[in-house]
């Protein structure tokens, strides 16, 4: 789509509708009333959109597509969905297809059976005209999980509903007219994907984690403070050894010094002695040599 559409139409025909339920609608391929309806409404189904009130058609069969072009080459993708509405029993029978081979509708690929008809396709011949180029999809949930695999490339097939969802959510009729931020954050808070159990038990794991390495903490700063409080009894302990054993070993020295002066004196005194007992020991062999010879 390159922008440039003229929708015309009196006041109320559904030109916004058909905008605001088109995208959608080709995305996913899910017809039902509430999906076209932009206020969530079963009002409208999609068979009035080909069958109007008194046009005098018992039956109808139209075609909606879009081309996507890749922005950095020539490469052209279509997608699309043939519906065919009958007013005698109010059904609406429909079929999705793909074109991958680079044919563009309007150029060199027609959805009517000819070129100035106006008659469109039926499935079957739009399946034989498509040929090896594309897809004729019956199911709407094939044709959904395709569009995801070939334009967009979500890795589930519930993360696309959740686009899809997201942004019905985010239209509205008139955009312009109470629509606040709070309105918006309140939208895209509803679009969120829930999350499984799967999805929340690491994350419950890490909360459980944490709350043990928590406890474990508290316990380890406890066991810190009562070794703290052991440890200072304990220096003080060691303190007041260290002490006595430093006195005790101060005055060992002083008693130590106090006998060496008294060793040093008894030493002399020794000395002066012996000096004396020599003396007297000459003197007195002296004395008995002229006690002799007299």
């Amino acid at each position: 789509m390159d922008g440039r559409l003229l929708l015309r139409g009196a006041n109320g025909s559904g030109k916004s509708v058909t905008m605001q339920s088109f995208i959608p609608l080709l995305l996913d391929g899910n017809k039902s009333p509430a999906r076209l309806d932009p206020f969530g409404t079963n009002a409208r189904q999609i068979g009035n959109y080909l069958l109007e009130d008194n046009d005098g058609r018992e039956e109808r069969t139209g075609y909606l597509y879009m081309e996507f072009k890749r922005a950095d080459s020539d490469t052209f993708i279509t997608i699309g969905m043939g519906l065919k509405a009958n007013r005698r029993n109010n059904k609406v029978d429909s079929w999705y297809f793909y074109i991958n081979d680079g044919r563009r509708i309007g150029k060199d690929f027609y959805l009517y059976k000819e070129a100035d008809s106006k008659i469109c396709l039926s499935k079957i011949e739009l399946r034989n005209r498509i040929g090896d180029g594309g897809l004729v999809l019956e199911g709407q949930r094939e044709y959904m999980e395709l569009v995801n695999k070939q334009l967009f490339g979500f890795e589930t097939i519930d993360e696309y509903k959740e686009l899809i969802n997201l942004l019905i959510q985010l239209r509205t009729p008139k955009l312009s007219k109470d629509f606040k931020p709070t309105l918006i954050n309140e939208i895209l808070s509803n679009s969120l994907q829930s999350l499984s159990e799967d999805d929340l038990r690491p994350m419950s794991e890490a909360v459980e984690n944490m709350d043990i390495l928590e406890a474990n903490l508290e316990n380890l700063k406890d066991s810190k403070k009562a070794g703290d409080k052991i440890m200072s009894v304990y220096d003080q302990y060691n303190k007041v050894v260290l002490y006595e054993k430093a006195n005790a070993y101060v005055k060992s020295g002083e008693q130590v010094g106090l006998m060496k002066e008294a060793g040093k004196r008894n030493k002399e005194e020794l000395i002066e002695l012996t000096g004396q007992l020599s003396e007297s020991q000459s003197l007195k062999a002296r004395l008995e040599e002229e006690f002799r010879k007299e």
